[in-house]
């Protein structure tokens, strides 16, 4: 079995969002997903850098790979519900 690509937080939340858009998958669509869902603006330089101007699908290694990461990160939190509480008043 091989280890998916280790994804970066900006490429993690790319994918997300083309995942979540579907068809509507375009650059413009990408950059307003990841303002509104993730609080991120992103200049167009930089969505350009990882996109190019077509309509995007995820891949089946680009799923893989969130599924490792999406793994890796309950690992990480699991035991940490305690502690990252919010605190009442």
């Amino acid at each position: 079995m091989t280890t998916p690509a280790y994804l970066g937080e900006f490429e993690h939340l790319l994918l997300l969002a083309v995942l979540r858009l579907g068809s509507d998958a375009y650059g413009l669509d990408i950059a307003r997903e990841l303002d509104a869902r993730a609080g991120r603006s992103v200049s167009r330089g930089a969505l350009y850098t990882s996109l190019d101007r077509r309509r995007y699908t995820v891949t089946p290694a680009g799923l893989t790979a969130l599924r490792a990461w999406r793994g890796t990160l309950r690992r990480m939190w699991r035991g940490l519900e305690d502690l990252l509480k919010e605190p009442t008043s």
